[in-house]
């Protein structure tokens, strides 16, 4: 009999054993998924730091698109000076006086205005050469709550200078 209580003592310790080896085997399974899960609090702040990031660049992205606006808006106005002061110089040496008109281009409208006037400089009247004039090109137009204007000056000489 006693044979019998060792063998059943052994078997008892066998199976403690085992339900000890699965209950440690059980916890770690889940410690594993823990560690390679991330928890609600983590999403959160996450998800918050993201929102955070994109707001900031959404700002950017907006403010980007209204200086391209400006500089292309900017652009086409100085193209149109440019060509203002090409036009009056192809005509020849210019007559005195003013020329307006509006353009229109990516809906909006450009007042150009032309003038052409002789130049007088102090420095001018010691010397045998006249026929100066200065040719100013102003270029305005509304952008949004403002209006904006750019101005371009050149000057140009009587071609009959040299023959003089």
């Amino acid at each position: 009999m006693a044979a019998q209580k060792i063998t059943l003592t052994l078997k008892a310790g066998t199976l403690k054993a085992e339900h000890n080896m699965r209950k440690k085997n059980t916890l770690s399974a889940i410690k594993k998924e823990r560690a390679g899960g991330l928890t609600f609090v983590e999403v959160v702040v996450a998800l918050a730091m993201v929102s955070i990031a994109l707001t900031a660049l959404m700002s950017l992205h907006i403010r980007s698109v209204g200086m391209i606006g400006i500089a292309k808006s900017t652009s086409h106005a100085i193209s149109l000076a440019e060509d203002k002061i090409a036009e009056t110089l192809a005509r020849g040496y210019p007559h005195v006086g003013i020329e307006t008109g509006i353009t229109e281009k990516d809906n909006l409208s450009f007042n150009w205005r032309t003038e052409v006037a002789d130049l007088q400089l102090s420095q001018l009247d010691q010397t045998d050469i006249s026929g100066l004039r200065k040719i100013l090109v102003d270029v305005s137009w509304k952008k949004e709550m403002g209006r904006k204007q750019i101005q371009m000056l050149t000057y140009v000489a009587n071609r009959k200078l040299n023959e003089q």
